[in-house]
């Protein structure tokens, strides 16, 4: 069944012990507005396996994972180390990856599947630039990532599966896709799914919309049918911001 995620992706940002406060703050509004909503914070690598320890109502993510198993590669982090450390999610195919550390779909799609094969649930992210969405192959961009990372997959594989749909335009620019664009390319996202996996898979299957989410725009951003949550960047870094999202539920 289709579950309505908060997540917040806290990229470079915070101290442990500001990230220790952070998560404790963000766990007892949790745990004080019981609802069936699903909250999920992603801190530095650094920071999880103390963090992991205040919570309790809060599922934790990592924001990444290395594209191999474990050797001689220096800098990176293993979905078996971030198991072992008890996490539960993983941030796969952010933008900033994907822009800035040149992740390509081939390098995304490894990820995946080894996140799956440790047992850990990726939060598989797809997005357009601005020039993409000016030159309308939007669409285009979408579909490509997704089927390349994804279509790979075996059903049961997919059930597991998070999308967060990343306007990358509207990302930390202070420009908003409308409600009715996220609710356009979620739609869209539902229907490659369709196509590939069936209706069960397109109607069970989470969209979070990933571009400037924050509780001025939440409550109609989360009213479209086909977006079911968001992946939060700037203000999932204060608790009364982050939980003003989550309260848009």
């Amino acid at each position: 069944m289709r579950k309505n995620i908060v997540a917040g992706n806290w990229k470079m940002n915070t101290k442990i012990e500001d990230g220790i406060a952070l998560a404790a703050g963000v766990e007892k509004w949790v745990t004080d507005h019981p609802s069936s909503t699903g909250v999920i914070i992603a801190p530095p690598f650094t920071h999880l396996s103390e963090i992991k320890k205040v919570l309790k109502n809060v599922a934790l993510s990592s924001q990444n994972c290395a594209s191999e198993v474990s050797g001689a590669f220096t800098g990176e982090v293993s979905v078996d180390m971030l198991v072992s450390v008890k996490v539960q999610y993983v941030i796969i195919g952010h933008s900033e990856r994907r822009a800035i550390y040149g992740e390509t779909d081939a390098i995304i799609a490894k990820k995946v599947k080894l996140a799956l094969q440790a047992g850990l649930i990726p939060i598989f992210c797809c997005g357009e630039v601005l020039s993409e969405r000016e030159g309308n192959i939007h669409f285009d961009i979408v579909r490509r990532q997704v089927e390349a990372a994804l279509f790979s997959l075996t059903e049961t594989e997919f059930s597991k599966i998070i999308i967060a749909y990343e306007p990358v335009w509207a990302i930390g620019t202070g420009v908003n896709a409308s409600p009715s664009q996220a609710q356009e390319m979620h739609k869209f996202i539902r229907s490659i799914i369709h196509s590939k996996y069936g209706e069960t898979a397109a109607s069970d299957l989470t969209i979070l919309y990933g571009g400037s989410c924050k509780p001025s725009n939440a409550k109609e951003l989360f009213a479209n049918p086909d977006v079911d949550g968001g992946l939060i960047g700037g203000a999932a870094l204060k608790v009364e911001d982050f939980t003003g999202i989550i309260s848009a539920f």
